[in-house]
């Protein structure tokens, strides 16, 4: 385990709230849109971005967009806190048809390995399914998103924070793609420091982390990591000194780094 707390005061939380929102201020001034747009899924970094978009510009010119695809009843139930105690008015897009007119729509698993790439299914291609009918369902909602901020003269803003990202655990071009990214240099105990600080809902702050992805699905189980840990592991790495860390933790932490890089830089192509 990890030995090293984290942890942010209600001051500090609240002076990068203001920095974050005030960044937020510049950006859409610069591209001269009428509002943020954004995904609220009835978790906490969505609700962060909410509020700081908030914070930013007021309320009438944050459109969030709550985006239910096979999702438990109570996302929706705490995405709507999240618009009454920031005073914004949220738009329901029910993706569930979506997804399913696209898994109806791909080859059949058997005849994709037999008909197609004349190969036998391979090991592990349960799990890989699975990944793949997932993924359906964050880029679902990065068309939604920029569909209606194209309608509304809008700017995408993601919700992912540091932790994820430098572990590569986001979609790519589904929760990666956005025009603004106001958490990607905070870790996750600072979001849930602001969070706490600028009133995001109590119900929100402690509910599991989970993309929804699947049933039962929840971020930490599905890492294998805890986030208390990862944050704990990211900064030691960041300072340079890993020397009370796990070998075990910080081995499979920067495995995760290693394998997730491609996520993170721009997409190689052939020059002249």
């Amino acid at each position: 385990m990890a030995t090293t707390a984290t942890f942010m005061d209600d001051a500090s939380a609240l002076a990068l709230a203001d920095r974050v929102s005030a960044w937020l201020k510049e950006r859409i001034d610069e591209a001269g849109a009428d509002r943020f747009v954004l995904g609220l899924s009835g978790g906490i970094d969505s609700a962060v971005v909410c509020g700081l978009c908030v914070r930013a510009i007021g309320p009438e010119r944050v459109l969030p967009i709550i985006m239910p695809s096979s999702s438990i009843p109570d996302d929706a139930v705490q995405a709507h806190k999240v618009a009454n105690a920031f005073g914004v008015k949220p738009v329901t897009v029910d993706l569930t048809a979506v997804a399913d007119a696209v898994f109806a729509a791909m080859p059949d698993e058997s005849d994709l390995y037999a008909d197609t790439l004349g190969e036998a299914i391979p090991e592990g291609s349960e799990a890989r399914l699975q990944l793949a009918r997932a993924n359906v369902r964050p880029r679902s909602r990065m068309i939604t998103n920029y569909y209606l901020a194209n309608l509304s003269r809008g700017i995408v803003v993601g919700t992912g924070n540091k932790t994820e990202y430098l572990i590569g655990y986001f979609t790519k071009y589904g929760d990666g793609g956005v025009d603004l990214a106001p958490l990607v240099d905070l870790y996750k105990f600072e979001v849930r420091a602001i969070a706490k600080a600028i009133g995001v809902p109590e119900s929100v702050i402690t509910r599991p982390p989970s993309a929804g992805l699947w049933e039962g699905q929840t971020d930490e189980a599905e890492i294998g990591i805890s986030y208390a840990d990862l944050d704990t592991t990211l900064l030691a790495m960041e300072s340079g000194d890993t020397s009370r860390i796990d070998p075990d933790l910080l081995a499979r932490v920067e495995r995760k780094i290693a394998v997730s890089a491609h996520k993170r830089t721009s997409v190689p192509a052939f020059r002249k």
